[in-house]
């Protein structure tokens, strides 16, 4: 199921709902409207009562949130199939990087947990591929590296979180549910900016008329008419920043406005993301180090020259 339509989804449902319930209300009827004849009642009841089944299977399969596996330890695998599907998720469970791609286009899944070593390649060239092509799947790195820079490098290249192997198949369901919880909420706050809020991030900031523009139908955002190629992460960094020029955030402000309060991150993490971001923003306008460092506190986003 896409996260992206839900005010779509609602109406749909609520539609199956309202009609599932005229055919209960039609199937209790049926025997008050049809006394004399047994063979009508049977017939009726059965009709609407398939009716109701087939409303109910079209709901219960076409409204789950579809979660893609890439592990190819069959018994991990197992373990985090049975921990989604008991708390209500659907699963697509693939072995290789192949049949990933296959199933990424064919099934929709609104996330993935991917390992990084697979038989046929590595996890993370993967992720920077889908990347590259624009796919904005949410992906959870599963592995056996604990060590700080594989967690660093995983989430540089767009990862929205990181889990170490032996892990507990609980807190890989309440990540699920958190990076979904955000991705979810982010498309809400972005379906809710208006054009005085884009107009707001633009006003006079030190007597200079803002050059980002954030657009957040496409969730982009644009440098003097440019759009900026960035991670998922370095977007909401950029744009925590653009919109509140000047203000000083600490790293855990930031931290918490890219990955769930849950998430194993450290300082290290948001200064991987502000060196890459500053690099990208330095490529746009060589004579301006648009991010500051303030030594002790933390960064913010400076448009004066």
């Amino acid at each position: 199921m896409s996260l992206l339509d839900f005010d779509s989804l609602n109406n749909r449902l609520t539609n199956l709902n309202v009609t599932a319930i005229k055919i209960a209300t039609l199937s209790s009827a049926s025997k008050r409207l049809l006394p004399r004849d047994d063979a009508a009642i049977r017939y009726t009841q059965f009709s609407l009562n398939g009716a109701i089944y087939c409303i109910s299977h079209f709901m219960s399969h076409s409204f789950k949130t579809r979660i893609l596996i890439v592990e190819d330890e069959k018994e991990i695998a197992d373990t985090l199939v049975y921990a989604l599907t008991s708390d209500g998720f659907e699963t697509n469970w693939v072995s290789n990087i192949s049949d990933a791609h296959t199933a990424i286009s064919n099934t929709q899944p609104s996330l993935g947990i991917f390992d990084v070593g697979l038989p046929d390649g590595n996890g993370f060239e993967f992720l920077k591929t889908l990347r590259q092509s624009g796919h904005e799947l949410p992906v959870i790195f599963l592995t056996a590296r604990s060590e700080e820079i594989d967690r660093i490098v995983g989430l540089e290249i767009g990862a929205d979180d990181y889990v170490v192997k032996p892990f507990s198949p609980r807190e890989v369901v309440a990540r699920v549910k958190a990076i979904l919880k955000r991705s979810l909420a982010g498309q809400n706050a972005s379906d809710k900016t208006t054009r005085e809020d884009t107009e707001r991030q633009s006003t006079s900031v030190a007597g200079k008329q803002t050059i980002f523009e954030h657009k957040a139908e496409q969730r982009s955002i644009y440098y003097q008419n440019t759009a900026i190629d960035l991670t998922r992460a370095e977007y909401e960094l950029l744009l925590a920043f653009i919109a509140q020029p000047g203000r000083v955030f600490s790293r855990r402000q930031l931290i918490e406005k890219i990955w769930s309060n849950n998430h194993p991150s450290d300082d290290r993490a948001i200064d991987t993301h502000i060196k890459t971001l500053r690099a990208k923003l330095r490529s746009l306008n060589p004579h301006q180090d648009f991010i500051v460092t303030h030594r002790g506190f933390g960064y913010s986003l400076e448009l004066s020259s």
